[in-house]
């Protein structure tokens, strides 16, 4: 291969020597279809299991103070607002929004836990 020299500014280790260009001129195209719309609607669905249904944030519905859970809760259950000491039911503090905080909550379902039967 001979050596060529890197012309102007450029360095010799920035400088390329070999280019190959296919331009299809005297061959096939290089795509067998040509380039358009699908004909229809393509779903792909995954077989997975998960119990997450969405992610939100809590944060208080009066002062909007966000809120860290000290573990998981139920729609139902109250809590309060640490800074302004608001307290309401979870739902009320939870939103499903577009997440605008880093601090973020997963909401799951849970299957309840099947409480031993009491035999008298």
């Amino acid at each position: 291969m001979p050596h060529h020299e890197a012309r102007g500014p450029a360095s010799a280790a920035a400088y390329t020597l070999l280019v190959s260009i296919e331009r299809g001129f005297d061959s096939g195209p290089v795509r067998p279809d040509p380039v358009g719309r699908m004909a229809g609607t393509e779903e792909e669905r995954r077989v997975s299991r998960s119990t997450r249904i969405a992610t939100g944030t809590l944060a208080c519905p009066r002062c909007d103070a966000p809120v860290a859970p000290a573990g998981p809760l139920a729609p139902a259950d109250r809590i309060a607002c640490p800074y302004c000491a608001h307290a309401a039911h979870v739902r009320d503090f939870l939103s499903l929004d577009a997440p605008t905080r880093p601090a973020r909550v997963v909401v799951r379902v849970v299957l309840p836990v099947a409480q031993p039967s009491v035999s008298a």
